[in-house]
């Protein structure tokens, strides 16, 4: 199976290396720097120098490809997948974007070929672990879903590391936050709804950020009492976050916010991913709660060390594609992340990273 690779970053690095080592799909990596793509030249890679923000060469540059794999920032999702639809590609990505995501599943709409957008961590994993656990329930009361891609090492007041995209991470603190309350669809504000747990001895602060639930809000609408998602910082983040955002107005700066964070805030592969699952609800006449809950630790080891979110992240969306070439998700149109069945992922090649992590057996 041939696949353009968008994006030769951190992630797009950790995909690029997974899908051509294992034999199956003849993998060109796609992007506009050449340092990045001679990285990849170097390991034995097929590298195309494309100015991925412009739409003609982008197109040209996809002919002939069966699949496109979008790792760029989530600005570019939606023109990537709207030149896959001409090409005749399949489509992923991961864009946590939501907007983003609805325009791809109006793109999808009548299409001959697939696209699944989402596929990465948050949203992506999260939504099927979510979703495996509300099948056994025979009525929901509340799906709370919790993600942190945190440093193993705080060091600084933010108590945070860079560990994924900048782009990213600000676009979940600056919008809405899809919810349901009381059975209804809400817009919930991000950064707010601030809670405290511990977890393997550690404290934790959560709160509101957009984007992580993708699809469950559609997918469960009607079925469920509260459903919501939420980020996993160390304590403290969420209240200097609100200090630069909203007193030092930089929530309408964001350009300079980004740049203040590259400058000053270090970027590690010490890092840990933490994954919390509670679904809560009746089964045959009780209530009863059900928890899902993982630690994905960075690989040091070995000539090429991942941190946990590259890990992480680049098994989401290479299980997607191996159990869509494998035919366990639908060939055409729009595909959520709720249609991969927990067993299947955990099974896959790929998806065995969230296997191999350390379960995280009590929860204070």
């Amino acid at each position: 199976m041939k696949v353009a690779l968008l994006g030769a970053g951190h992630i797009g690095q950790t995909i690029a290396r997974l899908l051509h080592d294992c034999r199956d799909y003849q993998v060109t990596v796609m992007d506009q720097s050449e340092a990045a793509l001679m990285r990849l030249a170097a390991q034995g890679l097929a590298t195309r120098l494309v100015q991925t923000e412009d739409k003609a060469a982008l197109a040209a540059a996809l002919e002939g490809q069966q699949v496109v794999l979008n790792a760029l920032p989530y600005p570019l999702a939606i023109p990537a997948a709207q030149r896959a639809l001409e090409a005749g590609c399949h489509y992923f990505d991961l864009t946590e974007d939501v907007a983003a995501t609805r325009e791809i599943k109006r793109i999808a709409q009548g299409a001959r070929t697939a696209f699944m957008p989402q596929c990465g961590l948050a949203p992506g994993f999260i939504g099927i672990v979510a979703h495996h656990l509300t099948q056994s329930f025979d009525t929901l009361h509340d799906v709370q879903m919790r993600v942190g891609a945190l440093p193993a090492f705080p060091t600084n007041a933010l108590k945070y590391n860079l560990t994924w995209s900048v782009d990213g991470l600000i676009n979940g603190y600056c919008h809405p936050c899809e919810s349901i309350h009381d059975g209804q669809l809400i817009q919930a504000l991000p950064l707010e709804g601030l809670e405290h747990f511990s977890l393997d001895g550690v404290e934790y602060e959560a709160f509101n950020t957009s984007g992580g639930l993708g699809t469950l809000c559609e997918t469960l609408a009607g079925r469920v009492r509260s459903l919501n998602y939420k980020t996993v910082r160390y304590l403290g983040h969420r209240d200097l976050m609100m200090f630069l955002l909203g007193d030092l107005q930089l929530r309408s700066d964001q350009g300079a916010l980004k740049a203040i964070m590259r400058r000053a805030i270090p970027a590690t592969m010490q890092d840990l991913v933490l994954v919390f699952v509670t679904v809560s609800g009746m089964k045959n006449g009780s209530l009863v709660q059900e928890v899902f809950a993982r630690k994905i630790f960075a690989q040091r080891d070995g000539a090429q060390p991942r941190s946990a979110i590259q890990i992480t992240t680049a098994a989401g969306i290479c299980a997607a594609l191996d159990l869509f070439r494998e035919g366990k998700l639908p060939q055409a149109g729009f595909i959520s992340q709720e249609q991969i069945q927990l067993p299947d992922f955990l099974d896959n090649r790929f998806g065995k990273a969230y296997q191999q992590s350390r379960q995280v057996e009590s929860i204070g």
